[in-house]
């Protein structure tokens, strides 16, 4: 079975190690997930489980949500979402709950999640541009690209040059991150390093594919 599970993330710290060395952690709240659908390559054409985290008010959830909670007999989730299996995942059954306590035996995982929006944004905040100098001469220009495209030859802007845009609210998926320790108590996974998204952004930690 690939682990992974669905959470959000609290936020940064840090923790030291034995010799006094400061180890960046982003605090994770990992679960516990609703198996609410195993895909079967029969079926479906492939293999995977379903996962969904935190309740949802039934008022608020649709009727197709509230039908598709209730044949595992759970409430409707929030955020909902499918952790790929290359093969069938043994001894996981539709409307098991599964905790944190799934990593304990995991070294390094993936995390992927959304991250912040920062709207429609210039070149100087989007891509790092210098920008024009801040001398005479240079009139109400300072943070503009400047030239972006050839002349007569193709007379128009390449497909790929660097534009102001919208910036952010992307799926983002950081690699490979070191697990530092797994707390079952509190439902928590600390991970070295950042992830993307905001403070209470949701997030899926899956076992890392990288050798």
């Amino acid at each position: 079975m690939l682990v992974g599970l669905l959470g959000r993330k609290v936020g940064m710290t840090q923790i030291f190690e034995a010799d006094g060395t400061a180890v960046p952690i982003t605090v994770l709240e990992c679960g516990p997930c609703t198996v609410l659908q195993v895909r079967t390559p029969e079926r479906d054409g492939y293999h995977a489980l379903q996962l969904g985290f935190l309740d949802k008010k039934r008022k608020s959830a649709t009727q197709a949500e509230r039908g598709h909670a209730r044949k595992v007999d759970t409430e409707p989730k929030r955020f909902v979402r499918e952790i790929r299996q290359e093969s069938a995942a043994e001894g996981v059954a539709e409307g098991q709950t599964l905790t944190v306590e799934v990593f304990n035996e995991i070294k390094n995982v993936d995390v992927i999640g959304k991250s912040k929006g920062r709207g429609f944004s210039g070149v100087v905040k989007r891509h790092g541009f210098k920008g024009l100098r801040a001398s005479h001469g240079v009139k109400r220009m300072h943070r503009h690209p400047g030239s972006s495209g050839p002349s007569a030859d193709p007379a128009h802007t390449r497909k790929g040059i660097r534009k102001p845009g919208r910036y952010g609210n992307a799926r983002i998926t950081v690699k490979n991150l070191k697990v530092v320790r797994v707390d079952p108590a509190n439902n928590l996974l600390l991970i070295r390093g950042a992830v993307p998204g905001p403070n209470g952004g949701y997030l899926t930690i899956r076992q890392t594919n990288k050798v």
